[in-house]
């Protein structure tokens, strides 16, 4: 499918003139990422984690939720930390349990809870809470969940047991009467940055704790890398205080203490010194977010937690292997999806239902991500798990996926998510069908008379002379890159073809020299092999690239990857 591209608005003379020892390119740059003032560009290029870290107690519940956690562990109460099943989830609960141990909790007292995935589902559940109230607990603090979970949490409280929900996501209209909640998404919060990761919000409640009790700061810092693995690999914006959070995360993962993480990395090619964003989203957090897919989240608990040598060596490979197991049935599960589609035509909502033992809860989500990537379209994956019908969704730019599960709410047994991102599961098979169509006219409704194509952002057009070393180290200063700050996207025009080669295995790949007036430069293309059966030497093209540097046998150069290619004129 032929992709629009998308050319933000230039800046004007007035905004040139405001900075003009800015390289124009650079500043285009800013200004499409909402940095309109010194205190703003400063605060991206320059992120200070001593200026630019909000203080926890801006938090309503902050002080109550402190207050309380130092009882219970003064008082030797029972503390049961119940955390996710995902990375974010997982580094939240390590973050958490670290802390409180680091405050006095005694293991004996201090208790870890993730759920099955595919048994238990997102979030607490009524049978958990029974058991808890069963074991005596006497504190539940949640971690990346909880907010959707009123009628669970009535029933701890009911029970005598305090529940403190530390959680990030979208809140419903009605709170759970839980004894404090730390979630920067309430609206009438005073906490100044809504965009916070679970783990980010679990790193607040932990500044609080260390800061209430005078504990030195380092610790804190140290806590950083798992900060920057369960932001990144949550996809939260990585501007304002998770940009922050996230770079010097990074700094923490590259030299971190954790065995477990140093096997893991090195097991996945990761390099230390050189890991960033991209070595999480494409190496750390898709070994640690197998775990809770197809097996139990436990299993990268612990090797987050572990300080055993040996037993982390046997965990990394364990989580190695499952991430290969669970790469291989998704690849087999999009191929079923894909054969599901069909014409897409009239179709503004994308459903597919998997049929079968493989299409398990932590699996559709990521086939409901390739399916939405793929036609452009919100897509919902509905299976069958425990006798229930449970469904992952993911959308496009046009659509918050979370406004349409709350208009069909009277369907579901519960749900949860971003804008761009869902789980729920419904009441029960009778109400498959009316969900369905309620949800597509939603969705047409919404997107109807929009145009459905591919879309890519292109930031700036620039010049092949343009690019040279020091626009390099000038991009070197947008890292780390993510979510709302993407990789930069720049559109060339007029590239004459000096040569075209295809590489790769499968000549899939493309090799190109490219010229521009005087100047020349190579371009990597991936995936657009079958370009040259169309065009040749000496015809023209117009690129989108992204500008990145390349070592080959020592030598560094500028490499310039192609994001999408069509014919000039």
């Amino acid at each position: 499918m032929e992709k629009i591209w998308r050319i933000k608005p230039a800046i004007s003379e007035d905004f040139q003139t405001k900075f003009p020892e800015v390289n124009p390119v650079v500043l285009q740059l800013l200004f499409n990422r909402g940095l309109t003032d010194q205190e703003k560009i400063d605060e991206f290029q320059n992120p200070d984690y001593g200026q630019d870290i909000h203080d926890p107690f801006l938090f309503r519940d902050m002080d109550k939720a402190v207050n309380r956690i130092m009882q219970a562990i003064k008082q030797k109460e029972k503390i049961v930390v119940h955390g996710d099943y995902d990375a974010d989830g997982v580094t939240s609960s390590v973050l958490l349990v670290e802390t409180l141990t680091k405050l006095g909790a005694k293991q004996s007292d201090l208790y870890i809870y993730i759920p099955h995935r595919n048994t238990e589902g997102y979030g607490l559940n009524k049978e958990t809470v029974k058991n808890l109230i069963d074991s005596r607990a006497q504190l539940i603090i949640t971690v990346d969940c909880g907010i959707s979970n009123k009628e669970e949490v009535e029933m701890a409280q009911q029970a005598g047991i305090d529940v403190i929900i530390n959680d990030h996501h979208h809140v419903p209209e009605v709170l759970p009467p839980a004894y404090a909640i730390i979630n920067p998404q309430v609206k009438d919060d005073n906490y100044p940055f809504a965009q916070l990761a679970g783990v980010g919000v679990a790193f607040k409640l932990a500044q609080a704790l260390l800061k209430k009790n005078k504990v030195n700061g380092g610790f804190a810092k140290w806590l950083l890398d798992l900060v920057a693995i369960g932001s990144v690999a949550d996809s939260v914006p990585l501007l304002g205080e998770n940009r922050t959070l996230v770079r010097y995360g990074l700094v923490v993962l590259n030299k971190t203490r954790r065995a477990g993480l140093r096997a893991l990395i090195e097991k996945s090619g990761g390099r230390f010194g050189e890991l960033n964003s991209r070595s999480i989203g494409f190496q750390i957090a898709p070994r640690l977010n197998a775990a809770g897919r197809i097996g139990h989240a436990n299993t990268a608990y612990q090797l987050l937690i572990s300080r055993q040598e040996q037993s982390c060596l046997d965990l990394a490979e364990q989580l190695n292997k499952t991430n290969w197991e669970r790469q291989q049935i998704t690849e087999r599960l999009t191929k079923e999806a894909l054969a599901q589609v069909g014409e897409i035509k009239d179709k503004y909502l994308l459903f597919i239902e998997g049929q079968g033992e493989d299409w398990q809860p932590g699996i559709v989500g990521l086939i409901a991500g390739k399916i939405a990537d793929k036609f452009f379209r919100p897509t919902f994956v509905i299976s069958q798990s425990q006798g229930e019908y449970v469904g992952s969704g993911r959308s496009i730019d046009q659509l918050d996926i979370m406004e349409v599960l709350e208009k069909s709410r009277k369907h579901l047994h519960k749900f949860g998510g971003h804008p761009q991102a869902c789980g729920f599961t419904l009441k029960g098979k009778d109400n498959l069908q009316d969900f369905k169509k309620e949800a597509a006219d939603f969705v047409q409704n919404k997107l109807a008379g929009l145009d459905l194509r591919p879309q890519i952002e292109v930031d700036v057009k620039i010049e092949l002379k343009e690019i040279n070393w020091d626009l390099v180290e000038q991009l070197g200063q947008f890292n780390p890159f993510g979510e709302a700050n993407p990789k930069p996207h720049f559109l060339a025009e007029e590239l004459l073809i000096e040569r075209i080669e295809r590489v790769g295995l499968d000549k899939s790949h493309l090799k190109l020299l490219v010229s521009q007036g005087e100047e020349k430069k190579k371009i990597i293309a991936f995936g657009f092999g079958k370009l040259a059966e169309r065009v040749k030497e000496g015809d023209k093209l117009k690129a989108i690239l992204e500008i990145d540097t390349a070592e080959w046998n020592g030598t560094k150069e500028i490499q310039l990857k192609a994001i999408d290619l069509k014919k000039y004129g």
